[in-house]
């Protein structure tokens, strides 16, 4: 059978190349926006933290590193690095495993849970709350002398008296922690579990009938399939600790001795309140920012190894 010659086929390479550059004037408005709100002012404050810009100053002075110098000397910087890394830790990790108890037991078919949707809705809904609102919530349920908190603890025998808690530093710690793990474990338990479904069910049935028990299948099969999963969790969770913000400040503004003060409030106050000091704000936004990138870096190197299952590796 004849074919036509070569120039008379229909090209339809060249017919889809012709409407293939569509697609960039589509892309155009996300990159506009981009370079606008997202390009500019990251570099920008770059700008700002090699300058002396402060006050209502339109004009600055290029100072080089002074600022860094002098940031990293600052107590009160150095306070609010450890307050916001401290309670990151302290919901991170009961918020981890909470969520990895939970997924494994939800996706469980030796247990069958009943109920497992109505379940997952409820642990997810304070994700839903606006900050304000949980704020309030909690401001309510501590409040001195009578809120509800301090009235169960008298009534159960547990203290004599009422106790105003925000005016203590480790009970505002401790209640911005778990906050934070209360507004956040439903969604890591929702993505665990999303990964945990994504194992083919044949792994798990397998080792059953090698006699594997459910604590072995987990540490063996699901942890290491999961690490894409934990990895993800673990980096935004991280993102999101490092730039903490509304929870403290609409509870105590960082108080009680600046004891729950965090990056992103400190950046706040040297930009809006006092003297304006812009080329701070500035300077502890790119040391946020070199710290996020600095810790995500390590976090995928520790997570690089290849996944083996059944055996330690």
């Amino acid at each position: 059978m004849k074919t036509a010659p070569a120039d008379l086929q229909p090209n339809h390479k060249g017919h889809f190349e012709r409407y293939n550059r569509y697609g960039y004037y589509f892309l155009t408005p996300f990159f506009i926006v981009f370079l606008i709100f997202s390009l500019y002012p990251i570099i920008y404050t770059i700008y700002l933290s090699f300058t002396d810009l402060a006050g209502w100053n339109t004009t600055s002075n290029f100072v080089g590193f002074k600022n860094y110098l002098a940031i990293i000397h600052n107590d009160l910087f150095i306070k609010a690095i450890k307050n916001t890394f401290l309670l990151w830790i302290l919901n991170f990790i009961p918020q981890i495993g909470f969520a990895l108890l939970l997924a494994s037991w939800f996706t469980n078919q030796k247990l069958k849970l009943k109920g497992t949707t109505f379940f997952k809705v409820a642990f997810y809904l304070p994700n839903v709350i606006t900050a304000a609102s949980v704020a309030v919530l909690f401001s309510a349920l501590f409040s001195y002398p009578m809120g509800p908190i301090n009235m169960l603890l008298i009534k159960l025998g547990l203290i004599s008296s009422a106790n105003n808690f925000f005016q203590s530093n480790w009970a505002t710690i401790f209640i911005v922690s778990f906050i934070q793990f209360w507004m956040w474990y439903g969604q890591t338990m929702i993505v665990i579990q999303s990964g945990i479904l994504g194992i083919n069910e044949s792994l798990f049935e397998s080792a059953r009938v090698d006699g594997a028990t459910d604590g072995q299948i987990f540490r063996q099969i699901t942890l290491p399939l999961i690490k894409p999963i934990l990895l993800y969790t673990m980096v935004t969770s991280l993102i999101g600790g490092l730039q903490i913000f509304d929870i403290p400040f609409l509870l105590t503004q960082g108080g009680p001795n600046n004891s729950v003060l965090t990056i992103t409030m400190y950046i706040y106050e040297q930009a809006f309140q006092g003297n304006r000091n812009f080329y701070l704000a500035a300077t502890a936004s790119v040391i946020l920012l070199l710290i996020s990138i600095v810790l995500s870096l390590l976090m995928f190197r520790a997570f690089k190894g290849r996944t083996k299952v059944g055996r330690a590796k």
